[in-house]
């Protein structure tokens, strides 16, 4: 109870917290990938100090816990600290010291649980095994997991949460208590003779590597679904779920679930892993079945082995500091590292292909495993069948032409001769590669090496042509972003959401009539720079954008030239649009379009009831704010009624949707139109002429609308079902 009690309380912090420091510190990735390091470091130290006090007597162990225990409790309520970031602070540095400061010592302490209360479990000769213990502690921690998004969130406000988060930490305290008392004044006897060997280095890296490659492998399988499959919202909750479970069955007692997944862990590496490379867009559900079954299988592998490997009861605690440490290792890998030195999320197929190293060696087919252990014949297999594979793999570039049964043929070959090479993991591991190379993993190399692909924090954008060639394009993962014509004299015609007769195009097309020829208008959202096109000359435009990369590839790459012919005067804000809005001087816009929404992936921070009263600051009274609100996934539309309900706004909603034979690269869009002033928008709609194509918005009943202290998506996803 204690261990789960724990686990559970650790795993719901995670969200909790991150949610409750959304407004404070804005959504830029860089802070959520500081935030993550902070946690694994937190708990990476609390292993540490379970594993330091092993060394003393048990009920010094015991009273050392407990005033650790009492002294983490002067944190409570569970909450931020009061402290704000300073102007042009930098997230790296300055959100570590504000989590720890927050919530360092209540995480610290309790993400100790789970090693130290095995640890007093052992101290009995009638006890069992402990190791088992830890599939109960993961089951903890995917129930605080799956329980946020789904039960906490939906029905509580964040203060309501801290104060179940507060109550759950006393009942935690009081099960410690319990355990305490009963661990006995001196270590039983089997436990204080001749300690076990101390494991050797080579041993230690082992379960550091068997434990880094799950855990980077949760995070590159978490991005490579919600960039090149789909973004859909909640879809990040599943990796992490399926990579805690497989602990539980990993470190369960009963080995027979564990065997089965360690004994068809090669099948699946190469059915699932052989396309790492290729997009999943065209069956998004298939993909995104084999990319979790694979985590899932490699996981539960990686962890058995493990288990098989652990060291006996008195090490128990160093096994697990070591296991923390392989998690961190795996996250920095794949949350700092890889976004700085990889363009594209190859940290993923890297991660594959480890997990092929690390797997356990087993032969199938005695005939086969005769030939490999053949002094001449296994020479010649371990050096040809790499290079074959290899060569075969070529038959995948596009640029070579060939037909498709030819290269699917090849690939076909190079399966069959991972086949053969089951049981010698490093052969296996380069046919492994060759095979994902086959299936799309040239191409991507290609466009690494042609210079067309950015990657930062926010994840990998592409430039490319559109079908027919006669305009570029640039994508965020699945996302378009926006396009521009190459066609003389169409070079600068708005495309895409922003074409003349979606929403936003309706608003600018009259901001000199409604405010004058000076009128000062921002856009929050930079993307390809397409609504610099509506900019007029006496105009202020500012743009308020939080990716670096973005306003590179608009201003810098060549690709996208709105900007520099449209608004070459215009400002470009860079930070979260939250926080620099906050920086401007009251009434200072006329217009303000927030274009955050394109990805599917919904920046709530950017729609709650304080949101917007940033917005009604940062307009004159008679200001007009537009909302894009386009999404494939979610029903934004309530929460834009809501807002406007309690804010005072006057709404309209204008759903565009293009003509089949459209021309112009024209896609549907929606865009909301507000105003505190109803007047304004009676006139901008009868001076641009589509008076009769806005319509009020529709509420969702019941929908509150959403807040810094609650929000929830789960009711605005298309389809969901109460």
């Amino acid at each position: 109870m204690t261990i789960v009690t724990g686990s559970f309380l650790l795993f719901l912090t995670q969200p909790m917290i991150g949610r409750m420091a959304l407004p404070r510190l804005g959504g830029a990735p860089a802070v959520w990938n500081s935030a993550m390091l902070v946690y694994q470091a937190l708990l990476l130290g609390g292993y540490a100090y379970a594993h330091g006090i092993a060394r003393l007597p048990p009920r010094r162990q015991a009273g050392l816990h407990l005033a650790l225990f009492g002294a983490a409790a002067l944190w409570l309520p569970i909450g931020l600290s009061s402290a704000l970031p300073p102007a042009n602070f930098a997230p790296a540095l300055w959100v570590p010291w504000f989590l720890i400061a927050s919530i360092g010592p209540l995480f610290f302490i309790i993400s100790a649980q789970a090693p130290l209360m095995q640890r007093w479990y052992a101290l009995e000769t009638s006890r069992g095994d402990p190791y088992p213990l830890y599939a109960a502690s993961n089951l903890g921690s995917f129930a605080g997991l799956i329980s946020y998004p789904l039960i906490v969130e939906p029905l509580l406000s964040l203060e309501q949460q801290s104060r179940l988060w507060t109550a759950g930490f006393i009942l935690l305290l009081a099960l410690v208590i319990g355990c305490a008392v009963t661990v006995p004044r001196h270590a039983a006897i089997a436990n204080v003779g001749e300690r076990s060997p101390s494991p050797s280095g080579r041993r230690v890296l082992h379960w550091i590597a068997l434990a880094a490659v799950p855990s980077g492998l949760m995070l590159s399988t978490t991005t490579h679904l919600t960039t090149d499959i789909v973004a859909m919202p909640l879809l990040w909750a599943l990796p992490l779920g399926l990579y805690l479970l497989s602990f539980s069955v990993a470190f369960a007692a009963r080995r027979g679930p564990a065997d089965l997944v360690s004994a068809v862990a090669p099948f699946v590496i190469l059915g699932a892993g052989a396309f790492a490379f290729a997009s999943g867009t065209q069956r998004p559900i298939f993909a995104a079945t084999l990319g979790l079954g694979l985590l899932f299988v490699v996981a539960v592998t990686l962890h058995a082995q493990m288990y098989r490997l652990r060291p006996d009861v008195d090490r128990l605690t160093g096994f697990y500091l070591a296991m923390s440490l392989g998690g961190v290792v795996g996250g920095v890998f794949c949350a700092l590292a890889a976004p700085i030195l990889l363009d594209w999320a190859y940290e993923h197929p890297l991660l594959i292909v480890a997990a092929a190293l690390l797997i356990p060696a087993q032969s199938y087919i005695s005939a086969v495993d005769r030939l490999w252990s053949d002094p001449v014949w296994g020479g010649r297999l371990t050096m040809s069948l790499p290079l074959l594979a290899l060569l075969l793999s070529l038959a995948g570039i596009d640029g070579f032409g060939l037909p498709d049964a030819v290269a699917y043929g090849a690939s076909g070959i190079i399966a069959l001769l991972a086949l053969l090479s089951l049981g010698r993991r490093w052969v296996f591991a380069a046919c492994l590669a060759a095979l994902m190379l086959s299936y799309g993993g040239w191409n991507t190399l290609r466009l690494t090496v042609s210079d067309v692909r950015t990657r930062s924090y926010f994840g990998v954008y592409t430039v490319g042509s559109v079908e027919d060639g006669n305009a570029t394009m640039l994508t965020h993962g699945t996302t378009l972003h926006g396009i521009q014509s190459r066609i003389p004299g169409a070079e600068l015609a708005p495309t895409t959401y922003y074409v003349p007769g979606s929403g936003v195009a309706h608003v600018l097309s009259v901001a000199p009539e409604l405010f004058g020829a000076d009128a000062d208008i921002g856009i929050v959202g930079l993307g390809t720079g397409t609504l610099a096109c509506y900019a007029e000359p006496g105009q202020r435009w500012r743009f308020f954008e939080i990716d670096p990369a973005v306003v590179r590839i608009a201003t810098e790459s060549g690709y996208f030239t709105y900007v520099e012919n449209c608004a070459p005067q215009a400002d470009i804000v860079l930070g979260d649009a939250r926080l620099t809005l906050e920086g401007l001087e009251p009434g200072t816009l006329d217009i303000l379009a927030v274009d955050a929404f394109s990805s599917d992936s919904v920046p709530i921070h950017l729609l709650t009831r304080e949101a917007f009263q940033v917005y009604a600051r940062a307009l004159q009274p008679r200001g007009i704010l537009l909302v894009h609100i386009s999404n494939r996934y979610l029903d934004l539309e309530p929460v834009l009624a809501a807002a406007a309900r309690r804010g005072g706004w006057k709404a309209a909603l204008l759903d565009y949707r293009p003509e089949d034979d459209a021309k112009d690269y024209a896609t549907a869009s929606v865009w909301v139109a507000m105003a505190k002033d109803p007047e304004v928008l009676g006139r901008m709609m009868v001076s641009s002429g589509s008076n009769g194509r806005w319509r009020d918005l529709e509420s969702q009943r019941g929908f509150a609308g959403w807040s810094d202290d609650y929000a929830s998506i789960l009711p605005l996803i298309e389809g969901w079902t109460e």
